[in-house]
């Protein structure tokens, strides 16, 4: 397999989201205050009672702008004005698009972290996870208390240099696969192996919990950069990545604004 992690690109032209393929976009944190208000005016009056709720702005700014856009892109595959687009809290809380006579499949994740926040977005289940690598962080305690013998004993073998990367391409790669399958912590972070080097090709090694999960599911990781480790898991494979910056330009003819 070439290398997994696709190039980020602007959009040019009319978005679409083919059946073969993954998306995810990625949208700073930064952006101006109108623009924010306009994110804000898509949302549902629960979504917005939500984000009055928080007591950071950060975190508030993180739950407009990934509600936000996944109703713009979401309504735009639907053909629907974003405030329209049926969203539900699906079990442990995944959202997702309320299914309808003669809607097409097509499902949506959101994960964010520092600066950033990602919206996962296909016609299969997908998950997304996103993890700023934090330097004052007990990695040795949290690997001890839910990576699996095998993971814990592959990242012990690793350079020291190695180890606190490892730990993120770990953990992502893990929280992606947990939030596609949509069961949350009913699958313990133990019950199934990653691979674990940076450097590996992520995939699921072992599925203890269920052995025909390990052939159902595709992992790949995404190229944020250097402070950065983020992973996308979804269904099926043969599946392209196609990674987006989010501009806040339209999406095309059906775009509703």
């Amino acid at each position: 397999m070439s290398d997994p992690r696709a190039v980020w690109q602007n959009l040019q032209g009319r978005y679409v989201l083919p059946d073969d393929e993954v998306h995810v976009w990625r949208a700073p944190l930064n952006w101006p205050l109108d623009y924010l208000d306009a994110l804000r005016g898509e949302l549902s009056a629960d979504e917005r009672a939500r984000a009055d709720r928080f007591r950071f702005p950060a975190d508030r700014r993180r739950h407009i702008i990934g509600r936000g856009i996944s109703r713009i892109l979401l309504g735009h595959c639907l053909g629907l004005p974003p405030r329209s687009v049926p969203l539900h809290e699906g079990r442990n809380g995944k959202p997702g698009l309320l299914p309808g006579p003669g809607r097409p499949p097509l499902h949506f994740n959101i994960s964010h972290s520092g600066d950033f926040v990602l919206i996962a977005l296909a016609r299969r289940d997908l998950g997304v996870d996103l993890e700023f690598i934090r330097v004052n962080f007990e990695t040795a305690t949290l690997a001890e208390r839910f990576f699996s013998p095998a993971e814990r004993m592959s990242l012990e073998a690793l350079p020291p240099t190695l180890q606190r990367i490892a730990f993120f391409a770990i953990w992502t790669r893990k929280e992606a696969y947990i939030k596609a399958h949509g069961d949350g912590l009913s699958i313990p972070l133990d019950a199934f192996d990653v691979t674990v080097s940076p450097e590996q090709e992520p995939r699921l090694a072992a599925t203890r919990h269920d052995a025909t999960e390990a052939e159902r599911w595709t992992l790949r990781d995404l190229d944020m950069g250097a402070d950065y480790r983020a992973a996308v898991a979804a269904e099926g494979t043969g599946w392209h990545l196609k990674c987006w910056n989010w501009t806040g330009e339209p999406l095309g003819s059906g775009t509703r604004r």
